[in-house]
């Protein structure tokens, strides 16, 4: 395998579905089948998990509330959608454990980072909730962080898009997507990969991204078997 143990980020959103909002189960067996067939082949697998589909800070602060008080909120909403994969990927078979960056013991680990590190060793797949405990941060900040921490080989990134594009393929038709680009060449044509903290903490880290459609099945396992599968931005 081409990765020995991955950082995945799926996006809350993903997990509706063709629902307005929530989690919609037949995904969620869907994203489990996928993470199996990479865990049956040994990959070590750490998952971070967005809180778009339930509630997202940003939007809240723009109706009026409190940024602070609607970011963590939103890390509630990972929490929440971190418990749903968790109970996905059980009913698969695999051994799984839930970290959160805030402190909700009755029903996951607080984030301990050698104690996630040993999990991975172990074969447990570890779901990060809650973000980085922080307002302000995205999850995909938390994400790259979380992997730079447990010493991730990639940050894998499921989205809707099948890779980075010159623009929006889904509001320009002819957008030309790249095989692979490097961190200053997006920041260079100012291409939206992740959200500035993110991807700036991944270029000083020399942690490769790979942004891939999720939903085309057998693609995660793809990218571990050394296959050029959507976009991978590199140092």
């Amino acid at each position: 395998m081409k990765y020995k143990r991955i950082l995945l980020k799926l996006s809350g959103e993903a997990l509706m579905g063709e629902r307005q909002y929530g989690i919609d189960p037949k995904i969620l067996a869907e994203y489990a089948d996928e993470i199996k067939q990479l865990h049956d082949k040994g990959v070590e697998i750490a998952i971070v998990i967005g809180g778009g589909n339930i509630f997202r800070g940003v939007a809240g602060a723009s109706n009026g509330m409190d940024r602070v008080q609607g970011d963590y909120m939103g890390m509630l909403a990972t929490v929440i959608n971190g418990m749903a994969l968790q109970g996905a990927l059980e009913d698969k078979g695999m051994l799984t454990r839930l970290q959160t960056a805030l402190k909700i013991e009755a029903i996951a680990e607080p984030y301990i980072k050698r104690r996630a590190v040993r999990h991975l060793e172990k074969g447990r797949i570890v779901i990060f909730g809650a973000g980085t405990g922080n307002p302000y941060f995205t999850t995909d900040t938390a994400a790259v962080l979380r992997g730079v921490e447990v010493h991730a080989d990639v940050i894998l990134k499921g989205t809707r898009v099948d890779g980075v594009y010159t623009a929006d393929p889904e509001k320009d038709k002819t957008a030309v997507k790249f095989d692979q680009i490097t961190f200053d060449e997006v920041l260079k044509k100012g291409l939206n990969v992740m959200d500035t903290t993110a991807f700036t903490l991944s270029q000083e880290n020399k942690l490769p991204i790979v942004v891939f459609d999720m939903n085309q099945k057998g693609n995660l396992l793809r990218i571990c078997e050394g296959e050029n599968v959507g976009t991978v931005v590199t140092v």
